[in-house]
């Protein structure tokens, strides 16, 4: 809950912890290897939310909410971008509705910060948001992740949130997602897997996305090419950097 190498944002916040295994690329997530070292170290909020399976941590499913934390954003006086659950997902199912409320709470308290929220479960997200009591937070940017073709119906959900910025995660990239419509998304991180395990990305599904991304006028942030080392591949897409970010409000 604070400084990241996250090359898109500035900090992370986790007023959440513990997820579940959804989909293809839930396979290698870096957040349960991540609570398995924090609950190694002691941090009782992390006791309990994976277990061993072979020589990986994978999540056991349980979920729990942190009060504690909500406190947090407003003790940073600087204005940061930050990553809102990085180790779970707010609009996981056993996520309370009045907690995210109160998240919602922290957020429009602190409008200096711009909050980006990512979930695999932009159905949720639409039908919980849609309750009429979360209002449109100009500092709050709504995104879901897509892997591959398989799951490309998560951006017709995206599109069915009230949102200041839409935007969608490719990564990690496992599979071409040329068939996706990217009409009222306003940014794309692209990356590759990283981390033991990790699967290849075919540079032809970068180019797709790149080209996509010019034909509606989303932002193109190209995160990484990924493998075991990711320092060691590099960010480089066809011999330069990709930073774009969204630049406005798009209500």
């Amino acid at each position: 809950m604070a400084e990241t190498s996250i090359e898109w944002t500035d900090a992370t916040w986790n007023p959440v912890a513990g997820c579940t295994i959804l989909t293809a690329g839930c396979t290698n997530c870096y957040a349960m290897r991540m609570a398995a070292r924090l609950e190694a170290m002691g941090m009782e909020k992390y006791r309990g939310l994976t277990r061993k399976t072979g020589s990986r941590a994978k999540w056991t499913g349980k979920v729990v909410t942190d009060p504690n934390s909500l406190a947090i954003p407003s003790t940073w006086s600087k204005p940061r971008r930050v990553f809102v659950n990085s180790m779970s997902d707010l609009f996981h199912v056993d996520v309370p509705a009045n907690f995210i409320r109160q998240v919602w709470s922290v957020m429009e308290a602190t409008p200096r910060h711009t909050y980006q929220i990512l979930t695999k479960r932009p159905e949720v997200m639409a039908d919980v948001l849609a309750r009429g009591d979360f209002p449109v937070l100009q500092n709050v940017w709504l995104g879901t992740s897509v892997e591959d073709s398989r799951v490309l119906d998560r951006l017709d959900d995206l599109r069915r949130v009230p949102a200041a910025i839409r935007f969608v995660s490719l990564e990690p990239l496992i599979g071409s997602v040329a068939g996706a419509d990217l009409t009222d998304i306003h940014w794309a991180i692209v990356g590759g897997e990283s981390g033991p395990g990790a699967r290849e990305m075919d540079p032809i599904w970068v180019d797709e996305i790149e080209t996509m991304c010019r034909r509606s006028g989303t932002a193109f942030f190209f995160k990484q090419w990924g493998g075991r080392n990711k320092k060691a591949t590099g960010r480089l897409l066809n011999g330069q950097t990709y930073d774009e970010m969204p630049l406005t409000s798009a209500l």
